[in-house]
């Protein structure tokens, strides 16, 4: 009887009511990878996941990806510039000054292809990135939102613990590594007296003529206010701007995220004297009243601590009243919050330990240089909310910039999880100088992630050859063998973009006389964004990089060098550029990484202990530069050759009853035939 009473169960409803009390028979849904957030780094990440093979889904809370941009920034156009040309067939180049598109194998997934605007609208880059995901079929879960994430620990994860997600509707996932891509949503709010009358960036309204004639003062002093000034510019009474430290231009601290010349209207306004001001004070040390008509005051806090509890307007003395030259003494008619963005902590259980409690913690997650939480192992920040790492230092922040640390956060993870050493091209010691000089002149990870991200030259035994690592993360460099799989035994070169130490900051001025270097000599006093090397014997250690000195992004080095800033950032001159670049490969390295005909190398072979790598990797091997009649008519006419026309006849007779046995180009080996070849050494 009790059997079969208890069968009804066991049919479809009750199969789902066994399960709901009995947990352990309800396993949700394992994955290697869980990414927050369709946003480009969410989609960045998901795209190297997907090429990889890899077990991931990306949550997302809304219907489409990049829900951001649906709504932000509010006045619809972008910031980040869409340079469609630049005279250069060099996608990798191209991409150096393309600010918007992300990472991928399909040429028609080029922001360029979706909008013809230097500053597109943000609608657009909705449309971008719906077509981004479904062109490459990536693996989004939408209208899915992340209500609660904590850990499971378990010693057979890779981690030692689970990542536990649960959505809206009550559903669990589990995952190993857990991808935060869900940028800055929260807007940043002060708390002081009257903050409650201000109105909030996120929901002002964005129609002009809901302002004319009216006073308005704005809180803040970023993109977002200046973005905002610029909308009612034209129909305002005027606009004053409120923060506590001055104005940071963008052209001046040479950080992407400053003021913006494109906002940067309300400037010519004020020092033009037409109305509009900007005031700096602390928001904390002010108040704002409202009196009896509904306007709106500024005074000192003090003055409200010292009157009584009724904190009207019209009751409390002001600033004015005692000092008729007030610089806020004209009541607002708005006020407007514009105070930038911060990290939504509100889903993270304590006990990932994202928040560090400080005031920049509030900001922005927790994370180290390899943009993994520093309280909970497998849990990486990508994207907008990984900027910590290089705040107002370089585009980190921004998809310029991130799609490059996200695609390094992929390489690491591959070799931590799948032990897929960090890509890396092996090529022998004659082409050290020629593939610096292509990755300065060509490389956008490089250029954009300047002082952040860094190429890693790995050089082999002898230093016969060497291993070429693109965009590491210059922070983690004592940790680069563990990180990449890859051994520094033998010394290594790092290559970093850099502006001059003294060149940046909102109290510069960077336009002054004379501050363009043009002499080798001087190259190391550089302003402008310019190559740099460091050479180093040894790996630095882990105490040298947290030491290092002041304003440098790597420990002293053995030997430094800097490329000479150039106007056009096009460092292929061969006698500023190039030949000291190789001058001081060679000096680091004791040898020569010149090229040199098989004459020279055969003349090497009979007077040298130590021949040049070109000539040990060529000569020696029976290959080398082929002489052809017009080169040895060229050097002839140069006094760089006599000129042995008999010979040169011989020979040329042999090449031809050589042409008929061998390929043409064949390599030329050291005998008879390498009389032909010039006896002078060549630098090519």
């Amino acid at each position: 009887m009790g059997l079969s009473a208890a069968a009804p169960l066991w049919g479809p409803p009750g199969l789902l009511l066994a399960i709901a009390l009995h947990p352990a028979l309800s396993v949700p849904p394992r994955r290697d990878y869980c990414v927050l957030g369709a946003g480009p780094a969410g989609l960045q990440m998901a795209y190297f996941l997907q090429r990889a093979g890899r077990d991931y889904a990306v949550f997302e809370r809304a219907p489409r990806p990049g829900s951001f941009f649906t709504r932000y920034p509010r006045h619809r156009k972008l910031i980040s510039i869409n340079k469609r040309y630049t005279g250069k067939a060099n996608a990798e180049f191209n991409l150096r000054h393309d600010w918007n598109s992300l990472l991928s194998h399909d040429p028609r997934l080029l922001f360029r292809h979706y909008s013809r605007a230097y500053f597109p609208d943000a609608r657009d880059m909705v449309r971008y990135l719906g077509d981004f995901a479904d062109t490459l079929g990536l693996r989004v879960q939408y209208n899915t939102t992340i209500a609660h994430v904590t850990l499971d620990k378990d010693r057979q994860a890779w981690n030692g613990h689970y990542f536990i997600l649960t959505d809206q509707k009550g559903q669990v996932h589990q995952c190993s590594v857990l991808l935060v891509a869900t940028g800055l949503s929260v807007p940043n709010q002060v708390d002081f007296p009257g903050s409650e009358y201000a109105e909030g960036y996120e929901s002002v309204s964005v129609d002009p003529e809901d302002f004319v004639g009216q006073n308005v003062l704005i809180l803040g002093r970023g993109n977002s206010a200046f973005e905002t000034a610029e909308n009612i510019l034209g129909v305002t009474n005027f606009i004053h701007m409120l923060s506590r430290s001055r104005v940071r231009l963008s052209w001046a601290t040479h950080y992407v995220g400053d003021l913006r010349a494109i906002n940067n209207g309300l400037l010519d306004t004020y020092q033009l004297k037409s109305l509009d001001g900007l005031l700096e004070s602390d928001l904390m040390d002010l108040a704002i009243l409202k009196d009896s008509k509904g306007k709106f005051h500024v005074t000192p806090k003090f003055f409200l601590e010292e009157a009584s509890t009724n904190q009207s307007a019209d009751s409390i003395t002001l600033p004015q009243d005692d000092n008729d030259n007030f610089a806020m003494r004209v009541p607002y008619d708005r006020v407007i919050r514009c105070l930038g963005w911060n990290f939504d902590f509100s889903i993270f259980n304590k006990s990932l330990r994202l928040n560090s409690g400080n005031a920049f913690g509030k900001k922005y997650p927790l994370i180290r240089a390899s943009y993994e939480s520093k309280g909970s192992r497998g849990l990486f920040i990508l994207g907008t909310a990984s900027h910590s790492v290089d705040y107002r230092k370089s585009a980190g922040g921004f998809i310029h910039g991130f799609r490059y640390t996200v695609r390094a956060v992929h390489r690491l993870l591959e070799h931590r999880h799948h032990s897929v050493t960090w890509p890396a091209t092996k090529l022998p010691i004659t082409q050290l100088t020629s593939s610096i000089v292509r990755r300065v002149n060509e490389a956008s990870g490089l250029y954009q992630m300047f002082g952040v991200l860094a190429d890693v030259i790995l050089l082999k035994e002898n230093s016969t050859a060497f291993e070429y690592l693109e965009e590491f993360p210059i922070q983690m460099l004592a940790q680069l063998e563990t990180l990449t799989g890859r051994k520094a035994k033998h010394g290594l070169f790092v290559i970093n973009m850099e502006y001059g130490r003294n060149f940046s900051g909102p109290d510069k001025d960077v336009f002054f006389d004379d501050r363009s270097v043009g002499h080798t000599e001087d190259a190391w006093q550089s302003n402008f964004l310019h190559p740099v090397i460091y050479y180093y014997r040894y790996l630095p250690t882990e105490q040298e990089v947290r030491f290092r000195p002041a304003h440098w992004p790597l420990p002293r080095p053995t030997a430094i060098h800097h490329i000479v800033e150039d106007f056009l950032t096009d460092w292929t001159a061969p006698i500023g550029h190039i030949l000291p670049l190789r001058r001081f490969l060679e000096n680091c390295l004791d040898t020569d990484l010149r090229s040199f005909y098989a004459e020279s190398c055969f003349l090497f072979t009979l007077t040298c202990q130590k021949l040049p790598p070109f000539c040990q990797q060529g000569y020696l091997r029976m290959q080398g530069l082929v002489s052809t009649e017009s080169l040895r008519q060229h050097r002839v006419e140069s006094r760089l050759l006599r000129d042995y026309a008999p010979t040169g006849r011989r020979l040329e007779d042999s090449s031809q009853q050589l042409g008929d046995q061998e390929p043409l180009g064949s390599p030329l080996a050291p005998g008879p035939l390498a009389q032909s070849v010039d006896s002078n050494k060549e630098e090519l």
